[in-house]
């Protein structure tokens, strides 16, 4: 077998050095040389013929389950149905954020039926034994190994063939022949290519854990998340309770589902409603809000949409957007002042999505206009109303996908008012009709039915 040195390579012309260089002896680029291991007096090339290896897609069996059930149903659906037997996980986010917790409380549902390797380089396994009580994880089936040396972590991996292996984290794993750091490009590139391929090879699962640099990315080369087969990536607000996990990446599911979780003394807790969970509290009778649905995969969240419109103290007013972006805020500010004459341009803007959450689709942009338009008349909105629909450059509301399922979200929270764009109506069934709805085609309509609902309440209350 070849023996195994340290090469220096070029990112930019590929050449090869057995020395590092500040500049690229080949093409003149600097700082380009990356450390990699390769074989020194390699041996010569013979014919493969793997000729007997190649199978029709139709004759292979998917009669053996390939899942795992994790035991959370909000991971599981994030994961597309559990976790697939030799796949790859890798699981990110910010300090503290709750990975390490969230894959400790999963080893406790493992390992009612599977054999459960825990390898953690950064605590101890006293230390490990003291979360695991604090969450309540006690199964015998969960075995802790601490260690740092990726290739030793595989080789005992081969050995005792685990079924599932949680590495906790990448950044602390290191390969000996590498001089590099552990935690540094190389070596986080190379544990990530060596624990892929122990994975495939043994059909064992591994849920791979990745810290964040400071621009809130995964730490590490950007090739380390093409060789995973599935990234996640944990995220929420550090004052708040709530956590939302997002696929960044997944060969075996959708990208576009999320779980949502919520940070207890004792561990992460499933939130299976996240609408319930996002409206609770909202302020009643107050103008500069209104209510918006956000699909989420196949799952549609109301979340509440808060602004606030004041007079400016400076030349430059000040314009904030949290949860929202601020060019769509723009956006949408410019068509209220062009089309319909509302100015917002001496005045301050605070536009906040309620509870940490993202309204990042365009069928926020009705309920975002709605509540920019109650806060600077100073009109407060029905309790009970919620708005879907983009806003185009011309004040016209345009038609959203999905539209049955956010109506429907709405009859189920309660919700007695809708306006939605008008080219929706005839997709809505007959079961949403419980709901008033009013089909409009510009702000200007959107306008005139909140008139239209003002004059209703006073004529009620007299």
């Amino acid at each position: 077998m070849a023996k195994s040195r340290t090469a220096y390579i070029c990112t930019e012309c590929g050449h090869v050095s057995s020395k590092w260089n500040g500049c690229c002896p080949g093409c003149g680029a600097w700082n380009t040389m990356e450390e990699s291991l390769s074989a020194s007096n390699p041996e010569k090339r013979t014919v493969t013929d793997l000729s007997g290896r190649i199978h029709p897609i139709a004759d292979i069996s998917m009669e053996q389950e390939i899942r795992y059930s994790t035991g959370c149903g909000e991971l599981d659906r994030v994961l597309g149905g559990g976790l697939v037997k030799g796949s790859v996980v890798l699981l990110g986010g910010e300090p503290g954020i709750g990975k390490s917790t969230l894959l400790l409380q999963i080893c406790q549902y493992f390992g009612k039926n599977h054999n459960v390797l825990y390898v953690s380089g950064e605590e101890s396994a006293r230390q490990l034994k003291l979360r695991a009580e604090r969450l309540e994880v006690a199964s015998e089936r969960l075995f802790i190994l601490t260690e740092t040396d990726a290739q030793a972590v595989c080789d005992t991996i081969e050995s005792t063939k685990p079924e599932i292996v949680i590495i906790d984290s990448v950044q602390t794993m290191q390969i000996t022949q590498l001089s590099s750091t552990p935690g540094s490009l190389t070596q986080v590139r190379e544990c990530t290519n060596l624990f892929m391929h122990t994975a495939k090879r043994l059909e064992i699962p591994i849920f791979i854990v990745g810290h964040v640099n400071k621009e809130g990315a995964i730490a590490g080369p950007k090739v380390m998340e093409h060789i995973v087969d599935t990234v996640l990536f944990f995220e929420g607000e550090r004052h708040m309770s709530y956590r939302v996990l997002r696929t960044v990446k997944n060969r075996f599911g959708s990208t576009n589902e999320i779980g949502v979780f919520d940070m207890q003394d004792k561990g992460l807790k499933e939130v299976e409603n996240p609408s319930q969970m996002l409206l609770a509290g909202r302020p009643l009778g107050v103008s500069g809000t209104c209510i918006a649905c956000v699909m989420e995969g196949s799952r549609p969240i109301l979340a509440e949409v808060q602004t606030l419109v004041s007079k400016s103290g400076y030349s430059a007013p000040k314009r904030t957007a949290t949860g929202f972006d601020y060019n769509r805020m723009s956006l949408i500010l410019a068509v209220l002042e062009k089309r319909y004459g509302l100015a917002y341009g001496a005045l301050d803007v605070y536009l906040n999505i309620v509870g940490g959450f993202r309204l990042d689709e365009p069928a926020g942009d009705l309920p975002v206009a709605l509540a920019l338009y109650s806060s600077l008349t100073d009109r407060v909105l029905p309790d009970k109303l919620i708005a879907i629909g983009e806003v185009g450059l011309a004040g016209e509301i345009r038609n959203v996908s999905h539209i049955v399922q956010r109506v429907q979200e709405a009859r189920r929270m309660g919700f007695e008012v809708c306006i939605v764009p008008k080219q929706a109506l005839t997709a809505l069934p007959k079961s949403t009709r419980t709901l008033r709805i009013f089909g409009v085609n510009s702000l200007r309509q959107a306008f005139g039915v909140l008139a239209k609902l003002a004059s209703e309440r006073e004529t009620d209350s007299q």
